[in-house]
């Protein structure tokens, strides 16, 4: 188990700015792929040009680990691969995850890739069952394969439905009400079937509401279409996006709009580096929370985000969007006490200025 002390330096590392990416430091070298010095534990991150995978990219290779990126770049972007190669793959492509099994021959997989808007599962559920479950079905394959015994699985707390009590807790029923997370459940049960049958031991993190950017200012938000909330508030603020849509305002919660659990992308990436020491050690549990614990109504969010950017913030009602719950909150206690993971840059206002630096740096493409 982590000390308070490691956690620290974890966090510290993970924070400062990367100096030399490791592009420069191939061009440096002339070296060529073939020769990529894989003395370091190399982790295949799939997904890894993403937002949460691009900062636990760089949360890895702060903690001594060659993250080799598995990504079609069809939400990903080039510019976020800083630490390590790039592979361009589709997740479901058996022959092509096996050329890039052979060659880097990773020691782990931490597994993002995969489709992750709510409303468009509403809408063409097939696609999501394609690319989540499918997709993850051939990586778990691959690795069986492979030799390769430890996955981290990026997994969501939309697996756990509407909860019946609150905070939720790893025992809660997982009873979805949306694709996106029904396809999230599946892809934990094959791992949980591969665990058993094949010996891959695999650890899904169950997280909340991703949102920040890196508080070093190299990697940030940027989707398209974007649907997360903050980034939609700051550029509702500062004109370029559109009045936000608040879908929902006869929530039963408070002010009437959903309550969600938002946590940093930086303390998410963290959570990723733990949960594979773990592993590495034999210690891991089959599933981790990963949130605050403090829910914020989208009108809460609101007001913190002009109270940071003193910008006033349009918004207009609008009718509830299918598959949202009213309340999503953690308890991330397992993850406290069995990671030796606590979140320290998560706090609102902290999440929302390291948002606004990036979205005023003009980097977000959205």
């Amino acid at each position: 188990m982590c000390t308070g002390l490691a956690r620290a330096r974890l966090l510290r590392w993970i924070c400062l700015p990367v100096t030399e990416s490791y592009s420069r430091k191939r061009r440096k070298s002339g070296s060529s792929l073939e020769s990529v010095d894989t003395s370091q534990r190399t982790v295949l991150v799939t997904g890894g040009a993403g937002y949460i995978g691009s900062h636990t990219c760089k949360a890895l290779a702060s903690g001594g680990y060659l993250p080799v990126v598995y990504d079609n770049l069809l939400h990903g972007h080039e510019w976020a691969v800083k630490w390590g190669p790039l592979e361009r793959g589709d997740i479901r492509d058996g022959s092509r995850l096996a050329e890039v099994f052979t060659r880097y021959k990773p020691a782990s997989v931490l597994h993002f890739a995969g489709l992750a808007y709510v409303g468009q599962s509403v809408l063409d559920p097939g696609r999501y069952y394609e690319f989540n479950v499918a997709g993850s079905l051939a990586l778990a394959q691959a690795m069986r394969e492979h030799g390769v015994k430890r996955i981290v699985f990026s997994s969501t707390c939309a697996t756990y439905g509407s909860p019946e009590r609150l905070p939720i807790g790893e025992e809660a029923p997982q009873r979805p009400i949306n694709p996106y997370g029904a396809s999230k459940l599946m892809v934990e049960r094959i791992l949980a079937d591969f665990r058993r049958a094949h010996g891959i031991c695999s650890t899904a993190l169950r997280y909340f509401n991703a949102a920040g950017a890196d508080i070093g200012g190299e990697l940030g938000e940027d989707h398209d279409p974007e649907t997360h909330l903050i980034p939609l508030v700051l550029g509702a603020a500062s004109g370029r996006r559109p009045p936000l849509a608040v879908f929902g305002t006869d929530y039963d919660t408070p002010d009437g709009t959903c309550i969600r659990d938002y946590i940093h992308v930086t303390d998410l990436a963290a959570a990723h580096v733990l949960a594979l020491r773990a592993l590495e050690q034999g210690t891991a549990l089959d599933a981790y929370n990963l949130g605050t614990g403090q829910g914020y109504s989208v009108r809460e969010v609101i007001t913190a985000t002009a109270r940071v950017t003193g910008l006033d913030i349009p918004f207009s009602a609008c009718p509830r969007r299918p598959g949202d719950p009213a309340v999503l909150v953690s308890d991330a206690t397992r993850a406290h006490q069995e990671l030796g993971w606590w979140p320290s840059l998560s706090e609102l206002d902290t999440i929302i200025r390291s948002a606004w630096a990036w979205h005023q740096r003009g980097l977000s493409r959205g």
